[in-house]
């Protein structure tokens, strides 16, 4: 596994030129999102796509 600066050195590196400041912090708010998502999913365990449709359709009332 990577470590938090390596994975921001290679996000930085595949970015283009010309982003901002704000395109850099979204694409950082990003990856931590997924990276959390990946570290809850081995934590906790998952869905599969028939399991989250019914919990949606739940939510949702369709």
């Amino acid at each position: 596994m990577a470590s938090d600066k390596e994975e921001t050195a290679a996000l930085l590196a595949r970015l283009p030129e010309d982003s901002s400041y704000e395109d850099i912090q979204y694409h950082l708010y990003v990856l931590e999102k997924v990276r959390r998502g990946e570290e809850r999913a081995a934590a906790e365990g998952s869905l599969d796509s028939a399991q989250a449709r019914e919990r949606l359709s739940r939510w949702t009332g369709k």
